[in-house]
């Protein structure tokens, strides 16, 4: 395996753990046993487990932000209906996995905001940069007269998200979508409204 693959699987193997186990719960015996990577390998590559983290929340964030840029940015759909598009195919995702398997940066934001700073505040910034792309598609929506311009893109955008990710949740929890469906139907029908 060449030192790009190596690196690579170590990355993959880490967001499959955890989003399955959860960043405390993943031992590095484990991501080394599953990428089939020797340990000083992966302290050629990381200096320590919260580094791989880092490394391994911007591999999963990079992946994220091209996928919702092209779908908030598509210029077939109105913003509205980009905005839906998106979080339906979220609800997809979630109901492929049965409900096993959340939004890996919700997830480790709850596992790990009150314990690594450094880890949390890469999170933060990551949700904000959502909140913003979010906050664009609704300013959008906004201008084409399908939503009321009576209130702050970057505050709904934020209600949005903090709904969504509440709704993941929720859903992981039951082991539903039901929560999910809940949330874009009340959303789309009572928020995300012509004026």
């Amino acid at each position: 395996m060449s030192r790009r693959d190596t690196r690579t699987a170590l990355i993959t193997t880490g967001m499959q753990l955890f989003a399955t186990q959860g960043y405390n719960a993943t031992g590095l015996d484990a991501v080394l046993k599953q990428a089939a990577v020797p340990k000083g390998s992966f302290y050629h590559f990381f200096g320590s487990k919260e580094e791989f983290g880092l490394a391994v929340i911007e591999e999963f964030s990079g992946r994220f932000l091209a996928r919702l840029d092209v779908l908030l940015s598509d210029p077939t759909l109105t913003p509205l209906d980009r905005l839906r598009g998106f979080l339906e195919r979220g609800e997809a995702q979630l109901a492929q996995h049965q409900c096993t398997v959340g939004c890996l940066i919700g997830d480790l934001g709850q596992e790990l905001a009150a314990n690594n700073e450094r880890l949390r505040a890469r999170l933060d910034e990551i949700m904000r940069s959502w909140r913003g792309r979010f906050a664009a598609c609704i300013q959008e929506a906004q201008q084409a007269g399908e939503l009321s311009a009576a209130f702050d893109p970057e505050v709904m955008a934020g209600f949005i998200l903090s709904g969504w990710e509440g709704a993941v949740l929720t859903a992981k929890v039951m082991k539903s979508t039901q929560p999910v469906r809940d949330f874009l139907a009340t959303l789309f029908a009572t928020v995300l409204t012509k004026p």
